[in-house]
């Protein structure tokens, strides 16, 4: 009762009030009432649409949705081939004929190219999915167990980044020669620190939370708890350091065919390519033009996307 209504009626009480002054709520204004204004969305679900609205995050998505499709799927319908020479038509500019022109040997560089993009592509994918695996297995045992464990784990990192990754994929690729295989290894070798560091500091914190106590004090054990709870609770952060993983290993596969000690020729990467055209930089610079302009290109919109999935699956930036 408000103040006028008290003034209207002194000493009353409200089951005294009469009737008129109230007004009885009919069903259909119960079930407005009771409707949700807002439908309930998962966190993944949110992170979507918030990705979404990220317009250089999805201009990424699509080019790199794009360059896999013409890069599995574009040699098919060529009537050229990534090591079919024809020395007749060497540096040849582009054309109606040959879109990115030919190189010194005749072969068509717009078929090198695509087929660089499987190589690259490949080897910048399967090394972030490797480093995701052992540094997300790695930095939770650490982060998990603690105490020693934690500190002989981290002891080992420390040790590992004392030393140039040059230093680690020369000699890797001294012994085993230079194959895809190889590649993988050497770029396999370190790359996962900095994945397990981020998963053993989510680890250390998630631990200690109810959810995780609640799971052993029910019995679960160490390692359902860790991949079961803590893991899958991590997932955002683990994502976006995989995005990155992705172009970074492209860069490097890259760099070392750049330099010669990466894939080897007749087999089309995109470093290769580049390595290729330095002789004819000046006189024919189309050559180098399209497989730096594929590498630069493919470098932005995967870092594009990992900043707009950090954007994303921050739940700090959710409004």
């Amino acid at each position: 009762m408000n103040d006028k209504e008290e003034d209207r009626f002194p000493g009353k009480h409200i089951n005294e009030l009469p009737d008129e002054l109230f007004e009885k709520v009919g069903e259909d204004s119960k079930q407005d009432n009771e409707e949700i204004s807002r439908p309930s969305k998962s966190y993944w679900q949110d992170a979507w649409g918030r990705f979404r609205k990220d317009r250089l995050a999805m201009i990424g998505l699509c080019f790199v949705l794009i360059m896999a499709v013409f890069a599995i799927f574009g040699p098919m319908f060529s009537q050229y081939t990534y090591d079919g020479q024809d020395l007749n038509n060497g540096n040849q500019p582009p054309s109606s004929e040959h879109w990115f022109g030919t190189d010194k040997f005749g072969r068509d560089i717009f078929v090198r190219t695509l087929y660089g993009a499987r190589i690259s592509l490949l080897i910048g994918f399967v090394a972030a999915a490797i480093n995701m695996v052992i540094g997300v297995i790695y930095g939770g045992l650490s982060g998990y167990f603690g105490g020693r464990v934690d500190m002989i784990l981290m002891r080992i990192v420390d040790i590992m980044i004392g030393v140039p990754d040059l230093l680690y994929i020369i000699l890797v690729m001294m012994f085993l020669g230079n194959s895809i295989q190889s590649i993988l290894i050497a770029l396999c070798l370190t790359s996962w620190i900095g994945t397990a560091r981020i998963v053993r500091s989510q680890v250390v914190t998630l631990k200690h939370q109810e959810y995780a106590l609640a799971a052993r004090s029910i019995g679960s054990s160490n390692l359902r708890i860790l991949f079961k709870h803590l893991i899958p609770n991590s997932i955002g952060p683990i994502i976006v350091t995989v995005t990155f993983l992705v172009p970074s290993a492209i860069f490097s596969e890259a760099f070392l065919s750049f330099l010669g000690i990466g894939i080897q020729v007749p087999i089309a990467s995109w470093g290769t390519l580049v390595n290729d055209a330095i002789p004819t930089i000046f006189t024919q610079p189309y050559q180098m033009l399209f497989p730096a302009l594929a590498i630069s290109l493919t470098m932005f919109s995967l870092n594009f996307i990992g900043d707009g999935l950090r954007d994303a699956l921050d739940p700090r930036l959710k409004k």
